[in-house]
């Protein structure tokens, strides 16, 4: 089974902030610093990012790929 295929059983196709950092074994205030530096990782999170509102997910597929390329 793929990466991306877990992931979308277990998450759907949005992930949260909270589920995000408990993939990339990360805490979430390391994730959202991560998001607002300049690295690789923060510029590929930066574009999974959808905002709902007020509320900001992940998509799933770009996570998957993240994880698969080994950025994380």
């Amino acid at each position: 089974m793929r990466t991306e295929d877990r992931l979308v059983q277990k998450f759907g196709v949005l992930m949260t902030l909270a589920d995000l950092a408990g993939v990339l074994n990360r805490s979430q205030d390391g994730l959202r610093m991560t998001m607002h530096g300049k690295s690789d990782l923060g510029l590929l999170l930066r574009k999974a990012r959808r905002k709902i509102g007020r509320r900001v997910h992940f998509r799933t597929e770009d996570i998957a790929r993240i994880v698969d390329e080994g950025v994380a």
